[in-house]
């Protein structure tokens, strides 16, 4: 077995007992990079010499490959959000949590493939196309966090940093059999990560196991005053907290989330999972949900991150940032450079934000939208009142095909809900993480655990008792 294969505890009782040392992890995360990216094409940059300014043995990051989403801020690094516009930049400075990770001994390795600055779901949408799944090369990988979600699943690396917009940690790890958690919104600095929309955005961690999630998580928590929504919070020792027991937790399903699974064996798992954790000794109640919110969830998501889309995204103009082309005049310099820059699905989403924020339009749409989404954040707010978390599928089926996806039902109620409903954890900055809880013809999926908002511990709680029930973690596909 490969080293990085196992989970961060073992990893690190290795190096500290000097079985192993950081340059053999290295050496072992390269290899696998450069081997897995023809087939997977999953990195925009490997970085071949990465640097390590590990201090602290005793941390269990120390001397722990990893790699970051392509639109976190690496200062001299090529980060270019897998768009074409930004190609060629080198920023200036690093993202917070680059900080952070290499003050905790972790060494940064690559920077991984997305959707378009982020504007997907699917991990088709980058300028170099497709990141492949490697549980089967012809389906997706999900998105936006295409790359880092890969890189684990296929054991190049155990951990990985993405980011969160409306599913973008959560679901891709259910499509690859693994952990993908993002906090409370505020809990990690955002300072360095190209904003998509800004009321929705989250720093996503993806591990194979929730104990190592809980490393990375508390390494990366804590007050940054570069970051204006950064909460300023007791620091926690969220691995050392970690309760594994599911006895008297109380557990809260949505019926209507679980009906819109367009997948039968999806139910059946959820099924089977609630079972196992009744005896558990948990306490499950189902809840009713109003139909018409829940199918409001994929308009209101695309109103509002189309809107801050637009105009977080404006600066990637030729003039202040990104690729230039030329024009008679400013504007049509702008104006071409912007039409040649960004992909189809890019300028669609931007041209529904800007209709959106057009003074006669705001009133109905853009501060409607706004509205709509407080009361589904009120909605769940109640729920959370009586049960310690709610748990959904994490997607109505497995992993889509690359190739012949059908828009046909995308009005039903089986894609309304079943494959948006994770966006209500961004919409209320709830506490979220999905586990793996079985196979479908070979193909991973998931369970997701929502919680009310800094409820951060117990959320990783129960999952970690669940996991422990299910017993499926630490799970990689080798690509042959």
């Amino acid at each position: 077995m490969s080293y990085l294969d196992l989970p961060i505890s073992k990893i690190h009782e290795l190096l500290v007992n000097d079985k192993i040392t950081y340059q053999d992890l290295i050496k072992e995360a390269l290899e696998k990079a450069h081997k897995y990216q023809p087939t997977l094409n999953l990195f925009e940059t490997i970085i071949d010499n990465p640097s390590f300014n590990g201090l602290d043995k005793s941390n269990p990051l120390f001397g722990i490959p990893y790699v970051l989403k392509d639109n976190f801020s690496t200062k001299g690094i090529l980060t270019t959000g897998s768009s074409n516009i930004l190609k060629d930049y080198v920023p200036v400075y690093d993202a917070t949590v680059v900080e952070k990770l290499r003050n905790s001994g972790a060494i940064l390795v690559g920077k991984t493939a997305l959707d378009e600055l982020a504007l997907g779901g699917t991990g088709t949408n980058g300028h170099n196309g497709p990141v492949h799944n490697p549980y089967n090369l012809d389906r997706q990988s999900g998105g936006s966090s295409g790359g880092s979600v890969v890189a684990v699943s296929s054991g190049i690396v155990p951990f990985a940093i993405g980011s969160d917009t409306g599913d973008s940690t959560r679901k891709p790890a259910a499509f690859n059999g693994v952990v993908g958690f993002k906090p409370t919104w505020g809990l990690i600095s955002r300072y360095g990560l190209f904003p998509f929309a800004t009321s929705l955005d989250h720093v996503g961690i993806f591990t194979r196991n929730v104990l190592d999630c809980a490393y990375v998580f508390e390494n990366l928590a804590g007050y940054d005053s570069k970051d204006m929504s950064s909460a300023n919070t007791i620091k926690t020792q969220y691995s050392k907290n970690l309760d594994n027991s599911l006895k008297g937790k109380k557990i809260g399903i949505i019926k209507e989330i679980n009906d819109s699974m367009s997948n039968s064996l999806v139910k059946d798992n959820m099924s089977g999972v609630i079972s196992l954790i009744k005896n558990q000794g948990c306490e499950v109640k189902e809840f009713n949900v109003d139909e018409r919110l829940l199918r409001a969830i994929l308009p209101v998501y695309l109103v509002i991150s189309c809107s801050e889309a637009t105009s977080n995204d404006a600066c990637l103009d030729g003039i202040r940032y990104g690729i230039r082309e030329e024009g008679e005049t400013y504007i049509k310099s702008i104006i071409n450079t912007r039409t040649k820059g960004f992909s189809e699905l890019v300028k669609r989403r931007f041209v529904i934000g800007s209709y959106c924020l057009k003074a006669e339009n705001q009133e109905k749409l853009f501060i409607r939208a706004q509205k709509v989404r407080r009361l589904i954040v009120d909605t769940f707010n109640k729920i959370f009142e009586e049960c310690d978390c709610v748990i959904f599928p994490a997607s109505g089926d497995v992993a889509p095909l690359i190739k012949g996806a059908s828009d046909d039902e995308k009005l039903s109620s089986k894609y309304l809900i079943g494959e948006n409903h994770l966006a209500i954890a961004n919409f209320g900055g709830f506490p979220s993480i999905t586990i793996p809880s079985g196979f479908i013809n070979e193909m991973p999926i998931g369970i997701n655990i929502t919680g009310k908002c800094f409820d951060d511990q117990k959320v990783l709680d129960i999952a970690s008792g669940i996991e422990n029930t299910l017993g499926l973690k630490d799970l990689v596909k080798e690509v042959k």
